[in-house]
């Protein structure tokens, strides 16, 4: 019998637990993604997926992880700033495990990767939805798909982005968010990774582009077709959702430099 786990929006309702794994659908990057994550595992690191196998059937084979994994509406726990910098370390940790590992002659997904590249292997979708944690401490990150080579501060953006999160106040109530000082949620974030002055730079500069182009890959996922992606643009309120969330960024960046600073 297979247990359905819910949360995320692309694989939403495909992925199952049965027994002491996870069967997932496979991508034309799971080869890739699976070669990463076991040579990661050999570099001492365990926070992250352990992969198995990919069956006859087309399904990925991972080793379940237990613990708790947020899903909208958040709850209060999932929100503190506890969490948001144990979820911080744990991306660190990562990105110097990552450092070590040559993937470079393997295929990557980069919808939504770093168009610079970079040295390293970066998760570029670590939401709380991706995170795994226990007794309010994040243990691992999950759901790989989109990894592919870039530089760490890009990756950190977008977890600051979805997790601070750097959004408007319409659209982080409908996720569930609870007012917060989102100016010290992303000082925290910068402080717990140890960026320097150059590096706070770069973090706000990927938040500016990534908020001036937001809404680009979930538009192209809902015109092929992808109903679930259909559904969470109609939920979140089209791409007026997108642009209310650059005019709220005008308005309020100066406070998010200044708390940089």
């Amino acid at each position: 019998m297979e247990e359905v786990l819910f949360g995320g929006v692309a694989n939403a309702g495909k992925v199952t637990r049965h027994g002491p794994f996870v069967l997932r659908p496979s991508n034309l990057y799971s080869a890739s993604i699976h070669a990463f994550l076991k040579t990661l595992r050999k570099t001492g690191f365990e926070g992250a997926s352990l992969p198995i196998e990919i069956q006859e059937d087309g399904r990925e084979r991972l080793v379940f992880i237990e613990g708790e994994v947020p899903i909208p509406p958040y709850a209060t726990w999932a929100q503190s700033d506890d969490v948001l910098a144990s979820v911080t370390r744990l991306i660190s940790d990562f990105h110097l495990a990552s450092a070590t590992v040559d993937r470079s002659m393997e295929t990557w997904n980069h919808e939504m990767s770093d168009a610079s590249g970079g040295s390293i292997i970066c998760h570029n979708d670590v939401c709380l939805e991706n995170v795994i944690s226990r007794d309010g401490k994040a243990i691992a990150l999950i759901d790989f798909d989109f990894a592919a080579p870039g530089r760490p501060t890009y990756d950190l953006a977008a977890f600051a982005r979805m997790c601070v999160p750097i959004d408007d106040d319409i659209s982080s109530e409908r996720l569930g968010w609870l007012e917060s000082d989102r100016s010290g949620r992303l000082r925290l974030v910068a402080d717990v990774y140890g960026l320097d002055a150059k590096g706070r730079r770069e973090l706000l500069e990927f938040l500016d582009g990534a908020i001036q182009g937001g809404g680009t890959f979930v538009q192209r996922r809902a015109n092929a077709g992808d109903t679930n992606f259909i559904q969470m643009l109609e939920e979140m309120g089209g791409m007026e959702r997108y642009e209310r969330r650059r005019r709220w960024w005008i308005e309020s960046r100066e406070q998010f430099l200044a708390a940089l600073s």
